[in-house]
């Protein structure tokens, strides 16, 4: 992994050493997911055939298949039973201009409906470089004061500035480097349910980890990437720049991790995006299983989960990579 050069952000992480709870609670039922460093866990939402949500699904009717040989599941738990742990990351480039206030609003909204005691969350914001505006907290009220620090970062000069920040400069929307820190320096430590939340237009330009180490960051971490496409058409000429320009980078950042993308468009709200995702967290299952293959290679491992149900479908992550902790 190459090394990331973002000084200002990495002196933040360092400076902000985040303060947890020391009253945070855990499910008691998965002791060993904290300590037993052979135990994959897998975070996962069912849907039916019209893309409904089912909630109430039961051990027996997961399959669990590790480079195709079934696994014994040895954990199983709803998401009301573990602590949420959660970055918000909010794209600030200049094609994000006339949608920062709307997304204030609504992460706020958000906060304050999903984060209870023992959740946690941290507020990042991306353009030129990825600066994090709120460590760690269970605060909805400090998440706010975070949210009204958003900023537009944009280094376009001359005289016809393009709608992309730096459109052929070295740097301009680092999208990938801000999910790479995300997973590697805030979320891979911790335990329980792990969840990158990133609203922006998809839209890379600069960044020094490619798409595929800001996935590879975000399995090693557990997290799973929920991507909020969202995207000004009039900060492309109209054009919408290809619908955005960056929605096949977001499905593939969220289909390798286990997430989802929802797409925002006019009958289609932010606060409605926020609602379902809301709605996907009341409604996922833990699962956590110790491979038959106990090598700890550093291989990347695939895995498929099959349902007693036909008409169901898992969302889960598609693999996992087996490194020494």
């Amino acid at each position: 992994m190459k090394p990331l050069a973002l000084i200002a952000l990495c002196a933040a992480l360092a400076a902000q050493t985040p303060q947890k709870p020391l009253d945070r609670q855990t499910d008691d039922s998965l002791p060993s997911i904290k300590v037993d460093v052979n135990v994959v866990s897998i975070l996962a939402s069912v849907r039916d055939k019209k893309g409904a949500l089912i909630p109430s699904l039961t051990k027996d009717d997961f399959t669990v298949f590790e480079d195709g040989k079934k696994q014994t599941i040895k954990y199983f738990t709803r998401e009301t039973d573990l602590a949420l742990t959660m970055g918000l990351l909010v794209d600030v480039s200049a094609s994000q201009r006339n949608l920062i206030g709307i997304e204030q609003s609504a992460a706020n909204q958000f906060f304050g409906q999903v984060l209870r005691k023992k959740d946690l969350a941290f507020l990042m914001e991306f353009g030129e470089e990825a600066e994090l505006l709120q460590d760690y907290t269970s605060s909805p009220r400090l998440l706010y004061e975070g949210l009204r620090q958003l900023r537009i970062s944009s280094g376009v000069s001359g005289p016809m500035p393009g709608p992309v920040p730096t459109i052929g400069s070295p740097r301009g929307t680092v999208l990938y480097d801000a999910v790479y820190l995300a997973a590697n320096e805030k979320l891979k430590g911790e335990v329980g349910r792990k969840m990158i939340v990133v609203i922006t237009d998809g839209v890379d330009q600069g960044s020094r980890v490619s798409i595929s180490e800001a996935i590879e960051a975000a399995q090693k971490a557990d997290a799973v990437i929920y991507s909020i496409d969202y995207y000004d058409p009039s900060a492309y000429g109209g054009f919408g720049f290809g619908g955005g320009g960056g929605e096949g980078a977001l499905r593939k950042m969220s289909d390798e991790t286990g997430g989802r993308v929802y797409k925002v468009d006019r009958r289609h709200t932010l606060d409605q995006v926020f609602k379902e995702l809301q709605d996907e967290m009341r409604s996922q299952y833990m699962i956590g299983y110790t491979p038959d293959n106990d090598a700890r290679d550093g291989s990347y491992r695939k895995i498929d989960i099959k349902l007693a149900g036909k008409e169901y479908k898992a969302q889960a992550r598609k693999g996992y990579y087996a490194i020494k902790q």
